[in-house]
């Protein structure tokens, strides 16, 4: 198995549609609007920054959620 440090490439490929769901989701939480093209580059990065840290502490939560229903 070879080993990619890409941030690019997902651990699980099929995990795309859900993971672009929730930077949607969270983004409109916080009230930013993301382009429908795709092209953020025209965001601050702090907007950017901070979908980016929520879709991490989101992500972070559920997997403790998966763990802690593992070892009950």
């Amino acid at each position: 198995m070879s080993q990619n440090n890409s941030s690019n490439n997902l651990v699980a490929p099929n995990s795309r549609g859900a993971l672009e769901q929730l930077k949607y989701e969270v983004a409109q939480e916080l009230g930013i609007t993301l382009s429908p093209d795709g092209y953020q580059g025209n965001k601050t990065s702090y907007e950017n920054g901070s979908i980016g840290g929520y879709i991490t502490k989101r992500l972070v939560t559920l997997a403790e959620q998966q763990l802690a229903g593992q070892y009950k």
